[in-house]
């Protein structure tokens, strides 16, 4: 291996992508157990790697060097093989340093959270004081290493400016539902940052932003590091603006693109169309729910709506989290919010405006199987429909191909 990243898992990495966007050599995921480090550090056959959990503390007893920000952290996420000796960074500082400026949180002053007790939590507190943070505490579930507890947190601190997530809490695969703190005790928060990337917007993010707050999740954060991990395997420097355009690419691209519409409104056809024009995988929620249950109208009349909803919400919770994906939604997902909110956590929601005289009502579809249904459907469910969806497709004429193209012209922009 030349270049590329060790961890004990690397199932849900970007970084080979961004690496690849960065280009000029070829970058390997490489998952290695812990019992393997010893020999892998001390066999040096690398030139750059970069290093993520559980290893960044681990890595540094192998190092010959270590810059002045990896040793004031204790952590390092970038090695360099210089002529057999090794040279340790730590680029994460400097993406999440980026990140916050980018997003316009301003920390001097402030009083600051950090959720987490880890090596990016380190990184995050002294980043925070470097930043002129007020007051800087660390919160964990033992309170150990200094920290405060969460009870103590929202028993003592609800008045704190800004929060940072270092957990897990949120991460895909087996997290997204959860959410380290409730942010609606937090009063006068102004800002999150969260350090997960996938999703592109937690549960805490999402929530945060639902309250008026200034939140991003961690993807930028990811490629910043990134192109700073790539200099120093280089000894290049790149331009400014490598970050912002190779993160623009990489969230439209891992994005998920979702059809929400009316039924009739043609968002099967239209996403299998999208999905073979851009190579996304394909899922169709009222699809996969025929496969697990049998038909939706014998269900409807055997179950009740009821029992339908909590079923589908079920199956939107499960498609969701995935990426890259397009993601074609049954006419009545948009009316619970807890589907909503899944959908946008990886995903960009664009409703099929679709007029009501181009709407054809089937047997199939129990709430829209004759003209009438599907005009009180329309509706009763139009605003919801607009007031859901990032983005409006309004059909130029009543070919689906034409409104698969818009759609993904719209969403490369």
């Amino acid at each position: 291996m030349k270049y590329g990243c060790i961890a004990e898992r690397l199932g849900h990495s970007f970084s080979r992508e961004i690496h690849g966007m960065i280009g000029g050599y070829e970058y390997e995921l490489c998952e290695i157990a812990p019992e393997a480090l010893d020999e892998f550090m001390k066999k040096r056959d690398f030139l750059g790697i970069n290093v993520t959990i559980p290893y960044k503390r681990d890595v540094i007893p192998y190092l010959s060097h270590i810059d002045e920000a990896a040793e004031k952290m204790g952590a390092v996420n970038t090695i360099v093989n210089k002529n057999g000796e090794l040279y340790g960074y730590n680029t994460d500082y400097f993406g999440m340093r980026d990140l916050i400026a980018r997003a316009g949180i301003e920390l001097s002053g402030k009083k600051t959270l950090i959720l987490g007790t880890g090596g990016t939590s380190h990184m995050a507190n002294i980043l925070a004081r470097d930043l002129g943070a007020r007051e800087v505490l660390r919160v964990s579930r033992t309170g150990r290493e200094g920290a405060v507890t969460y009870e103590e947190a929202y028993a003592r601190h609800t008045d704190a400016d800004v929060i940072i997530n270092t957990t897990p809490s949120g991460m895909y695969p087996s997290h997204t539902e959860e959410a380290p703190i409730d942010i609606s005790r937090f009063e006068r928060a102004e800002a999150v940052v969260d350090a997960v990337y996938n999703p592109q917007r937690t549960r805490l993010v999402s929530e945060a932003r639902k309250r008026g707050v200034n939140a991003v999740g961690g993807l930028y954060m990811l490629v910043a590091q990134a192109v700073y991990a790539s200099e120093h395997f280089l000894e290049t420097k790149y331009p400014a603006s490598m970050a912002d355009e190779i993160y623009k690419k990489l969230s439209r691209r891992k994005e998920n693109i979702v059809l929400t519409g009316m039924p009739g409104s043609g968002k099967s056809t239209i996403g299998r169309r999208i999905a073979e024009n851009t190579g996304r995988r394909f899922f169709d929620t009222d699809a996969i729910f025929v496969s697990k249950y049998g038909d939706i109208s014998k269900f409807f009349a055997e179950h009740g709506e009821g029992e339908f909803r909590l079923r589908e919400a079920e199956i939107v919770r499960q498609t969701a989290i995935e990426s890259e994906c397009v993601i074609a939604t049954g006419g009545g997902v948009v009316l619970r919010d807890d589907n909503v909110d899944a959908l946008k956590r990886n995903g960009r929601i664009y409703f099929i405006d679709r007029p009501l005289s181009w709407l054809t009502p089937t047997r199939d579809r129990p709430l829209a199987s004759d003209a009438e249904s599907i005009r009180k459907r329309y509706y009763e469910r139009h605003d919801r429909y607009i007031s859901t969806s990032d983005v409006v497709i309004s059909p130029p004429t009543d070919s689906k191909n034409k409104t698969a193209r818009l759609i993904e012209q719209e969403h490369m922009k």
